[in-house]
């Protein structure tokens, strides 16, 4: 029993001292602090890429609230001057200054937000705001105002390089009369660097055979019916006129996909200042291009379209929504892209 006993002691013994040399193996080492690990990711090399201009997106809404608020016949003295207070009322809400500019006939309205670059001189947006007497011109020419606008709304604060200028001429409907007094201040004119002018830019057809086409055009006819927007440019600023052709390449800002849609466009470039196609030559791009300045109009081709020409049935319920939208966006487009650029929009010679 003895002999038991003292071999448990050795071995207790034993024991002790392999515990007292390998404390390094059993000691308690304090716990460490916990630390939330994140995996770190090693970023990829991403190809460059190219800055997008982008435009701004109308509003369909904005658009047709001014059509309606013009829902009447603007023919008369008083009737211009109630037109006219509209106008310069929105233009100021959108912090415009504009200006009234009296001729011997009428009134034209003119407001500027000058560019950064003076050497890249101005891009004008216009619209006449008369009409004949006895129709509320809806397209003919609401459309054109409410474009003009929705541009004011849209890049009034925007900085550019090029100064964006605004027109609204009275007395197109009696002879491009506002336009023509625009035009006689030569000083304004050397720092004008193009003109984008709107008649009638709100009404669509579907049905074949709805679009006539005028004679002795310089272009294949690509449809007849009328779903596309025509801009119509002198061969001498072809630029002005290929910003249109690309107008519908720039992204928009869109919040409703849907509103993005936009129709085709059709780009006139027109030789010899339309001395050979005189239908081309009905509305206030026309003074421009005598005096040597570059001018398109944007239009739906007018009575080449629509029956409700010059009638008491241009009303806005006439106004093909997806339609007029659409045309505004590729003027907005074609306009911000112009107003970015610097360079000179005469067409240049073949080096």
């Amino acid at each position: 029993m003895r002999k038991w006993i003292w071999l448990m002691l050795l071995v207790l013994m034993a024991v002790a001292v392999v515990g007292s040399r390998g404390s390094t193996f059993f000691e308690r080492r304090p716990s460490p602090a916990i630390v939330e690990r994140i995996p770190v990711e090693t970023p990829q090399p991403q190809p460059q890429s190219k800055k997008v201009d982008s435009a701004p997106q109308v509003s369909t809404d904005k658009l047709l609230t001014h059509i309606q608020k013009l829902n009447f016949q603007r023919y008369t003295t008083k009737e211009r001057s109630l037109t006219r207070t509209y106008i310069t009322t929105e233009l100021r809400k959108l912090g415009w200054k504009p200006k009234l500019e009296k001729f011997s006939d009428g009134v034209n309205i003119f407001a500027e937000r000058v560019g950064t670059n003076k050497a890249a001189k101005a891009i004008l947006v216009g619209a006449h705001y008369d009409t004949v007497a006895l129709s509320p011109g809806a397209d003919d020419n609401a459309s054109g105002v409410a474009v003009v606008l929705e541009v004011a709304r849209l890049l009034g604060s925007r900085s550019t390089p090029r100064t964006l200028q605004l027109a609204f001429f009275d007395k197109e409907e009696a002879g491009l009369l506002g336009s023509q007094a625009f035009i006689s201040k030569t000083a304004r004119l050397q720092n004008l660097s193009g003109a984008i002018v709107m008649d009638m830019v709100g009404y669509a057809c579907y049905t074949p055979g709805c679009q006539k086409y005028p004679a002795r055009l310089p272009i294949t006819p690509p449809s007849d019916k009328g779903d596309f927007l025509a801009v119509i440019g002198d061969t001498e600023h072809l630029p002005l006129l290929n910003a249109f052709q690309n107008s519908q390449n720039i992204p928009s800002i869109a919040l409703n996909k849907q509103q993005s849609n936009l129709p085709s466009v059709l780009t006139l470039p027109i030789p010899l200042k339309g001395l050979l196609t005189p239908d081309t030559l009905r509305s206030d791009h026309a003074p421009f291009w005598y005096q040597g300045v570059g001018a398109v109009l944007v239009t739906d081709t007018a009575n080449l379209r629509t029956p409700h020409y010059h009638k008491p049935s241009d009303v806005p319920a006439t106004i093909e929504r997806s339609f007029f939208t659409g045309a505004a966006q590729i003027v907005v487009n074609a306009t911000t892209a112009l107003l970015e650029k610097t360079e000179v929009l005469e067409t240049q010679p073949p080096s």
